[in-house]
């Protein structure tokens, strides 16, 4: 399964890539910033692409220690473009959030940055703890506060969903790591319940989580776009009603392109399609899970497991947003929703990923990664 673990997951990102270009060719010419001009968004996705299959094979062909060397400097770059969003005009605030910056020939999401920045960082400390990761202080507080400064400041911008996204990632790290399951179960508990308290006090935050809770009574103010989501479900059926022929992207779906493109796969392509999607991230969660295991080293183990989950995470939050499943986050749908700065990160990660699976050794031998993660956790099995 190893040996074939990588050929799989590239199919299935290449696959999600796929459709991620189809169905942008049949809702961008509809979505209203594409300035009438059908072919906007495909060129900018398709530059972005290009961006990233570049990223992919510099992260494949790079020794994946390098991240391990040089994750300080992500984490200062990291901290000083989120600080630069609240600095106009280099910052620029659209919809009520200000997560882009702006150096004239490029606009992009410096949290995309600050994923793998706390990737890189959890991975480099996890694997130097291994001993004390079950510890309080260097288990849970040290790392809790340096991934925390990152996360308050995405926060700050009004991004709630990529604050809930890597700190859940944090959290799972850390007990893949051998930190204790108390440590980390009650601040998850206690930091969900305080982004619904931040929520709460934030007027178009409260919107969105009154529509999840009574979305037939919000459903023509904050919970349209799920409602109209739900609608497109419903008129796809099984089979679709055919590729190009979707309703719900001519001004009824807003942000049909980005992060409602999953409801436009569904109408269009049928339930089929819907879930030729979810097998594709599963493919990718399970090819990634086996990379993990069989890493040379505890480094490669950890930062391996924090890329799966942090793109299975976002996909997670995606799908079970547009099925009404989940309040709204505005989190774009991994590999095939329109934003050029997290396919360029996803891609980049996949790159990783395969370094770190070239660097594996034979699957018949337990890497030191595993027999570290066993040591550290009496009692369980990594198996």
């Amino acid at each position: 399964m190893h040996r074939k673990s990588v050929y799989v997951l590239l199919a299935a990102v290449a696959v999600l890539i796929v459709t991620g270009f189809v169905m942008l060719c049949s809702t961008g010419a509809f979505a209203q910033d594409s300035h009438g001009n059908p072919t906007f968004f495909i060129r900018r996705q398709g530059f972005w692409l290009a961006v990233g299959l570049g990223l992919c094979w510099l992260g494949a062909v790079l020794d994946y220690h390098f991240w391990e060397r040089t994750w300080t400097w992500w984490f200062g770059l990291s901290m000083v473009l989120l600080l630069l969003c609240f600095v106009p005009p280099i910052g620029q605030r659209i919809n009520g959030s200000a997560r882009w910056v702006n150096f004239v020939v490029v606009s992009f999401q410096p949290s995309e940055l600050a994923k793998l920045a706390a990737v890189t960082g959890m991975a480099w400390w996890f694997s130097r703890q291994t001993i004390c990761a079950s510890k309080f202080t260097h288990g849970f507080l040290i790392p809790c506060a340096g991934t925390g400064m990152l996360v308050c400041l995405i926060a700050l911008e009004v991004d709630m969903g990529t604050s809930a996204l890597i700190t859940s990632t944090m959290f799972s790290m850390m007990f893949v790591a051998g930190a204790s399951v108390f440590y980390v179960v009650g601040p998850l508990v206690g930091g969900l319940a305080g982004m619904i308290f931040v929520a709460m006090h934030l007027p178009e935050r409260l919107g969105r989580l009154m529509a999840f809770m009574d979305l037939e009574r919000y459903r023509e103010g904050a919970g349209l776009q799920q409602y109209q989501a739900l609608v497109a479900f419903g008129s796809g059926g099984v089979s679709g009603m055919g590729l190009g022929n979707g309703r719900q992207k001519m001004a009824y779906l807003p942000f049909a392109h980005t992060d409602f493109i999953f409801p436009m796969i569904g109408e269009e392509l049928g339930l089929r399609c819907t879930l030729l999607v979810v097998l594709c991230y599963l493919l990718f969660i399970l090819c990634g899970s086996v990379i993990a295991t069989r890493a040379r080293d505890r480094f490669g183990m950890l930062l391996a497991t924090g890329i799966v989950v942090l793109i299975a995470l976002q996909a997670a939050l995606n799908i079970g947003v547009t099925t009404a499943v989940l309040p709204n986050k505005g989190l774009p749908l991994p590999f095939i929703s329109y934003g050029g700065s997290n396919l360029a990160l996803c891609l980049l990660c996949v790159g990783i990923l395969i370094n770190i699976y070239r660097q594996g050794l034979d699957e018949n031998v337990a890497p030191e990664g595993v027999r570290l993660w066993a040591r550290t956790r009496p009692g369980r099995s990594p198996f």
